[in-house]
């Protein structure tokens, strides 16, 4: 008895370091992995809504013309970022509850596994459903919704323009309003784009997950679900940096920090090199 019992420790010790690698790294302490999943989460959802903040800011400032002053300000950015990170971490503290062990060696947990009732109470469903919804099904809609009504504006305000200015379309090129509102949509196109595809496979294992019921083994590799939900999870988290540096890449006085924040360290040494050689030469 007491060498089955070992055996079957052995086993799992080793099943788990094939599976986590090093077992006393204290990230994989259940507790601690747990709070690691949690921000996980939190990032993730405080990233794809500050994608729909900055949607509803490129909105407002192209379509709006009587908010544009009241809501495109500094002051205003500053709340908005500040609510949703608030908001999506009280969201996610929930998801703590929802993890169990998936060894316990020593009386002692190791790695992190959602709980079977995470999947069956309808406290945990009803979340679960809702957790989709404000992530990524919501976005989807106001992001797609509110680019259609930018795009539109554009559109039409080209036209007006063309029809006041007397110009073919040819000519129109050439003007620096009509190349503006040009890259504003392809940026807009660009960010639907890439969201509605990166988070596409995550939307798709869900709703196969949930409307069969069916849920993926980790131990079966070749399962469709198992590679389905691990490329959602890698596209997903690639959605959430994505995004947010299209947007700020395009924008001119972003790229104008950046560079001034590259170009800092050698103007401080070129300025002291200068400032340097002209002091020796005073001095002489």
């Amino acid at each position: 008895m007491e060498l089955a019992t070992i055996e079957q420790a052995a086993f799992i010790y080793y099943h788990f370091l094939a599976i986590f690698g090093v077992p006393d790294s204290l990230l994989h302490y259940t507790p601690i992995a747990s709070v690691n999943e949690v921000i996980n989460y939190m990032v993730v959802d405080c990233s794809v809504w500050l994608t729909v903040a900055f949607t509803v800011d490129r909105f407002v400032l192209l379509c709006c013309q009587e908010l544009r002053e009241k809501y495109c300000r500094e002051k205003t950015a500053a709340v908005v970022i500040v609510t949703v990170c608030v908001v999506f971490c009280f969201k996610n503290i929930p998801l703590y509850f929802a993890f169990e062990p998936i060894y316990t060696i020593n009386n002692v947990g190791w790695g992190i596994n959602f709980k079977p009732t995470y999947f069956t109470l309808p406290g945990w469903v009803t979340y679960d459903w809702l957790s989709t919804v404000f992530n990524p099904l919501l976005p989807y809609f106001l992001i797609i919704f509110l680019n259609a009504l930018t795009v539109s504006h554009i559109v039409m305000a080209n036209r007006t323009r063309r029809a006041l200015q007397g110009q073919h379309n040819s000519k129109n090129s050439d003007d620096p309003e009509m190349q503006s509102r040009r890259k504003s949509i392809i940026l807009l196109f660009s960010i639907s784009g890439t969201f509605i595809v990166l988070w596409m496979p995550y939307v798709v294992f869900f709703l196969i997950s949930r409307i069969t019921d069916k849920l993926y083994d980790p131990d079966q590799h070749t399962d469709p679900l198992h590679i389905v939900g691990y490329t959602g999870d890698m596209f997903q988290l690639l959605s959430s940096c994505t995004n947010t540096c299209v947007y700020a890449l395009a924008q001119t006085k972003f790229r104008e920090k950046l560079k001034n924040a590259i170009m800092y360290p050698f103007t401080v040494i070129i300025e002291y090199v200068k400032y340097g050689n002209s002091s020796f030469v005073e001095l002489n």
